[in-house]
This record gives structure tokens, sequence and C-alpha cells, in this order.
């Protein structure tokens, strides 16, 4: 089985109308046209809704903010309860910014078909925008003092896992820990996770008041999910 069959794609959003249209067409073209894809909005308050009716995909909308992880389990759940425990697919999770370069993450499912891992984690080739590296230092540092993994994209959104690895992670970590807490849960259950560099691109937050901001809440939710599995 190839990368464009047997692959169901959450796509997390928030307030995401005016890329998402791009990205849920990048994800068509490179895995097909009937593709299984969900929507999981963390009640947007833009035109997400919307773009995803118009779109014709499965929107998941948390019934008020309840950040990524929360949201992203709702779509998840969804999946585990239609799908053949036996035959299960590829699941692949992608934050709705990335627009045309979602394309590229095929590479992502074929890693895991490939068998050179059960968890591929997409690494930017290029970083944009960010700040001094400090919440990402300490998620890197958490993962590795969690479960001794070395990661370079310790927060990576993109991430295509085997069947088997989603009802382990599921329900995922809250907020911004979702990606920690993913990661840490499918190694200790004896998982492996590999990452794959890809030109992405996406919504990229500077040295401004509220990139700064969104730093720091991501910061208080990578050492809440540290705390949480210790």
């Amino acid at each position: 089985m190839d990368a464009t069959s047997g692959v169901i794609v959450i796509v997390t959003a928030y307030n995401e109308g005016d890329r998402l249209t791009a990205t849920v067409a990048a994800l068509r073209d490179a895995f097909g046209a009937d593709t299984r894809i969900l929507v999981a909005d963390d009640h947007s308050t833009d035109d997400t809704p919307a773009v995803a009716a118009a779109a014709g995909v499965e929107h998941v909308r948390a019934p008020r903010n309840i950040g990524k992880g929360g949201v992203a389990t709702l779509a998840a759940q969804r999946i585990l309860e239609d799908v053949l425990v036996e035959d299960p697919p590829v699941v692949l999770l992608c934050d709705g910014d990335l627009a045309a370069t979602a394309h590229q993450l095929p590479a992502l499912v074929d890693a895991v078909r490939r068998g050179e891992c059960d968890l591929a984690v997409a690494s930017f080739a290029r970083r944009v925008g960010g700040g001094f590296g400090l919440a990402v230092g300490y998620a890197h540092g958490a993962i590795g003092r969690l479960c001794g993994l070395d990661l370079r994209a310790p927060i990576s959104g993109q991430r295509a896992m085997r069947g088997a690895v989603l009802p382990v992670v599921v329900p995922f970590a809250p907020r911004f820990g979702m990606e920690i807490g993913m990661t840490v849960d499918a190694a200790r259950a004896g998982f492996t996770v590999g990452e794959v560099e890809l030109e992405l691109t996406h919504r990229a937050t500077g040295r401004t008041l509220s990139g700064f901001l969104h730093r720091g809440r991501q910061l208080k939710d990578f050492v809440l999910v540290e705390i949480s599995r210790r």
C-alpha cells in the first residue's frame, strides 16, 4: 500500500480560514480526492467553519476553545469509533496553516509504510520566525528526560503514525503539550519515533509581544505535560 491509500488526515485549526482552503487542496492533491480529512476546529471565531464546509471535509468543532490537544482528541476519538481495529490506517496529523506545502506530507506516511518508524515527525528544513528558542529547547529537554529521545523538532505538529499508535496516544495531552505527550507516550509503549526533514512553511510567530505571549503559553503547557508524565 502506498502513501496515497489507507490514510486518514486530521487538520488542526484555529482561525485558519485564510489558509485552510489551500491546505485541504494540497492534501487532496497529495493523497487523493477520496481521502478522509477531518478539520479539528478549536472553536474558531473566523470563517474556518464555512471554509471547511465549502471544502467538503468533516468538521469537528470544539464547543468552546479547548486548545489544540483537546480538539485533536475529539477528532481522533471519532476515528477510533469508526475504524476497524484489524485494519487500521495510517493517521496523519497536520496544522491548518501549511497551505500548499502540505503537498509534501506523503513523505511522512512513506516513512511509516517503509517501516522506518512507527511515528514519523516532520522537521522543518528552514526555520521561519520564532523567538530565542527557549520553548523549543525546553520541549527538547523534556522529551530527552522523559524517554531518552533527541529530536530536532520536538513540537512539530506534522506527524504520521501507524493506526496502532493512535489509541495509545489518545487522549492527547492538553493544549500545546500535545506533541510532547504524544512522543513520550508512543516511545514508552515501545513504538519507534523518527524524523523526516521537509520544506514546509507555516504561519510563524515573530519576536513581537503577541509572539512572546504565545511562546509563554506554550512553555507553561510544556512544563505541565512533563510533570504529568514523570
